[in-house]
């Protein structure tokens, strides 16, 4: 079993605990370099179950870096933390092309989702390498645009879009997919300041096998532990149905309770930037 370099306190549980924001499950963590078609090198980590095969695996496409989008932006850094132990789930994230996490920083220039699309083809790339199973894309705002344009890779089962909103997107990019006909699951925020379920729906009218879950009362950061139960629970549904869901919210053994100021940080997690463009 891996845990955490030492960012927190490490509790041998030995009663129920409750799972908190942040709170680490055991896991094996395995910091990793991706290398894009054109050289980058571009800072990752995998995190997989203790033990056995995993039963899926997610690839995570981050927020938007220039507003403070980062692999550990909360909602995959919570994946990552719970999926593996939780659901058997394995979790890949990685900062695209210019982006800094407290892992370090990617090297390259945010390409306004055209180089990104490097950055995801070596992410599957490494995924295929290591034998991982059933590889599913999940983007969140920024990077649901990303996997739109350039996710249709032979061999991957679908994605999972958490609050797209389709600001690099094009209908050439939608009526691909429509075209292609895999899976597309749409988690959309019923208060998402940019793309709200309605206008999501009528936006993507093309992609007819377009799977559309509305989030009520939710906005488009999905800041709350509530919300991040619920959008993990709706990516558990999809990789890995087999699974029963709502996960469970407490744990019994070892966790790591992460601090962030024992660490450094990129910037403030789940909270809209000043100009209230998404992270």
């Amino acid at each position: 079993m891996s845990l955490p370099q030492t960012r927190g306190s490490l509790k041998a549980v030995r009663t129920p605990t409750e799972i908190t924001a942040n709170s680490v499950l055991p896991a094996r963590r395995e910091p990793l370099t991706l290398v894009t078609a054109d050289g980058l090198r571009l800072v990752g980590e995998l995190a997989a179950p203790v033990s056995g095969k995993p039963r899926a695996t997610i690839v995570c496409l981050h927020p938007l870096p220039t507003h403070g989008g980062m692999m550990d932006s909360h909602v995959f850094r919570k994946a990552a933390w719970r999926l593996p132990a939780l659901a058997g789930v394995a979790v890949l994230r990685f900062n695209m092309r210019g982006t800094a996490s407290a892992d370090g920083r990617s090297e390259g220039d945010f390409d306004e989702a055209r180089g990104e699309g490097l950055d995801l083809r070596a992410a599957v790339d490494w995924v295929e390498r290591a034998g991982l199973p059933v590889p599913w894309l999940v983007g969140w705002s920024f990077g649901t645009d990303v996997v739109l344009r350039h996710g249709l890779i032979d061999g991957l089962p679908g994605a999972i879009l958490l609050s797209p909103p389709l600001r690099y997107s094009t209908e050439l990019d939608l009526r691909a997919w429509a075209d292609d006909g895999r899976r597309v699951v749409a988690l959309v925020p019923e208060l998402d300041d940019f793309l709200p379920p309605d206008e999501a729906a009528e936006k993507f009218r093309a992609v007819t096998q377009l799977e559309l879950v509305p989030g009520p009362g939710a906005k488009h950061l999905w800041v709350g532990e509530r919300w991040v139960r619920w959008v993990l629970d709706s990516i558990v549904t999809v990789v890995a149905p087999e699974v029963g869901v709502p996960l469970p919210t407490t744990w019994e053994g070892p966790m790591v309770r992460h601090n962030d100021l024992l660490a450094p940080s990129a910037g403030p997690e789940g909270a809209e930037s000043p100009s209230g463009e998404p992270k």
